[in-house]
């Protein structure tokens, strides 16, 4: 470069040690010295100045294609997006479908636990009741028979007692005392029947509502999940209760 800053240099002292024309601006310069000057300008400056013009004079078609290309990796990455959206959609959409489809089996399978829970409490309170009521009956006429031997054992010591006449008034009290008796065991025997059946109704009522407070905690708990996974677990807690 300082030899192109040195050429330009000898053209302007040409010029301004040029003769000058009387009444004018115009000077006459020596023609060779000036093309010499000129080409040694011209070999002086550096070659990426003519790459520079080269590319000045293709700038509107380099940058027409780089605008293409652009127009092109543009259109390709929207038509790449939208293809890529539509699959994830499509994904999704399936995704949903299984997680509904799968929500949808684990309801029934707990609805279906607990039906068979249900039935369960009611096949056990059903046997409860029938074999409270056995127990009653049996406790029952067991008191009736105790009680009618009583009376019949009374009857015939008081037949004995009336037929001894010197001890009439003994027969008349011991047969009282066997009456009483008879008529408190009676009354003992009614009353341990009256418990039994008591006790058993209430455990077979204590059992029935433990089994309901089971059966509505696992739908309640099958409600709160809503995603799936855990069903198993409140199958297994309802069967534990009922087995306590």
């Amino acid at each position: 470069m300082y030899r192109v800053f040195e050429t330009l240099d000898a053209l302007v002292t040409v010029v301004e040690e040029a003769r000058g024309l009387p009444m004018t601006a115009t000077c006459v310069v020596p023609r060779g010295d000036m093309l010499d000057l000129l080409d040694d300008l011209r070999e002086a400056l550096p070659g990426e100045l003519d790459d520079a013009q080269d590319v000045l004079d293709h700038r509107d078609g380099m940058i027409s294609r780089a605008e293409q290309r652009a127009d092109e990796l543009t259109q390709n990455a929207e038509e790449t997006s939208q293809s890529a959206i539509a699959d994830a959609q499509a994904e999704a959409q399936r995704l949903i479908a299984d997680a509904q489809a799968e929500a949808e089996q684990l309801v029934a399978n707990a609805r279906h636990e607990a039906d068979v829970a249900v039935a369960d409490g009611r096949a056990q309170h059903q046997d409860l009741i029938d074999r409270a009521r056995a127990e009653a009956d049996r406790l029952a006429e067991a008191g009736r028979a105790s009680y009618e031997q009583s009376v019949a054992d009374g009857h015939a010591e008081q037949a004995r007692l009336v037929a001894q006449t010197e001890v009439v008034q003994a027969a008349h009290i011991e047969s009282g005392r066997i009456i009483d008796a008879g008529e408190r065991e009676s009354d003992r025997l009614r009353a341990e029947c009256d418990h039994y059946i008591e006790s058993s109704l209430a455990s077979f009522e204590e059992t029935l509502t433990r089994t309901l407070q089971v059966v509505q905690r696992g739908r309640g708990q099958q409600g709160q999940r809503g995603h799936f996974g855990r069903a198993g677990v409140g199958r297994d807690r309802i069967g534990t209760d009922l087995i306590e």
